[in-house]
């Protein structure tokens, strides 16, 4: 299939509609991306590379990493992660108190910020220098040696984190955090500052449409069974309050991140990345999610 001539129809198509939205200005960094620009970038399980527009510049992939921290708590903890987070859509903001406190400190699923907080501190219990060796586990997946985090972002997070400290404070006080609050904080923060561009997320998140394997390294990353059962966690959670409405429309698993970046699985098929800044009130790509749900019919494919 020609998947650049369909990602040049799509964004002819999209060019001629307004770019509604803006950019996640809440997060100082964020404010001054450049809310024009776009990118996508599909890789197969075969290898082969698609790209169009500003795919290969890096951008501030944020929540997208929490499926990595996911796939690594995961694969440490097994079944008794899911003592500690449930797997059920929020159906409320991503950054909800009511309904954690609600839920007495047990968020709703690992993809929203109480629930992320969770499996972070499950990584905090678990590794001996937390922040080295995730960023280890990433550059193992992704095969990117050099990734670092981006202080500046990770500070800028920590600035503006007071709804983030809200959540841990509460969890902390239904016994549901085991480490120090500003531990968790800060691993929190630096996992949401990594860059990457469409061209490396899609290498990086490969191996969930492979069934847990890394299709550059042909490492196996996790279990048939884990791989299947996170892609069920995108499909369900992957963009918030908006996760029925983007599997409706789309019928892809996938992961929203506030920098404007989508990233979408066809388990057997490929990973594909959008990037565009501007948000819809939710906190999703509005031109992302347009392009996906065009892609998709585009292409007649969907796991539906």
């Amino acid at each position: 299939m020609d998947y650049e001539k369909i990602f040049l129809k799509i964004f002819s198509s999209l060019k001629r509609e307004k770019d509604t939205g803006s950019v996640a200005s809440y997060i100082p960094e964020l404010k001054y991306v450049d809310p024009t620009k776009f990118g996508v970038h599909l890789l197969t399980v075969e290898g082969e590379n698609f790209s169009f527009g500003d795919a290969n510049e890096k951008f501030s992939i944020q929540s997208i990493a929490k499926i990595l921290a996911l796939t690594l708590a995961y694969d440490l903890e097994n079944e008794n992660l899911w003592k500690r987070v449930g797997v059920e859509p929020s159906g409320n903001a991503f950054n909800s108190l009511v309904q954690l406190e609600y839920d007495k400190g047990i968020p709703r699923n690992p993809l929203i910020n109480a629930g992320a907080l969770v499996i972070c501190d499950v990584l905090v219990s678990h590794l001996k220098n937390p922040k080295k060796e995730f960023l280890d586990f990433v550059r193992k997946v992704s095969g990117l040696r050099n990734l670092q985090y981006c202080r500046r972002i990770a500070e800028s997070e920590r600035s503006a984190g007071f709804r983030n400290a809200a959540l841990i404070n509460l969890m902390k006080s239904f016994g549901n955090i085991h480490n120090e609050i500003d531990t968790v904080l800060d691993f929190y923060f630096n996992l949401c500052s990594i860059e990457m561009s469409c061209k490396e997320v899609s290498r990086t998140f490969i191996y969930l449409a492979g069934y847990g394997t890394c299709q550059a390294t042909k490492q196996r990353i996790l279990t048939i069974s884990k791989s299947k059962r996170i892609n069920a966690i995108m499909q369900l959670c992957g963009f918030y309050d908006e996760a029925g409405e983007f599997s409706f429309k789309v019928g892809l698993p996938g992961k929203s991140g506030v920098g404007g970046g989508i990233m979408a699985v066809y388990p057997g098929k490929y990973c594909i990345v959008v990037w565009s800044p501007r948000l819809n009130r939710k906190g999703n790509s509005n031109r992302g999610i347009k392009f996906l749900e065009r892609f998709t019919t585009e292409t007649q494919a969907s796991i539906f």
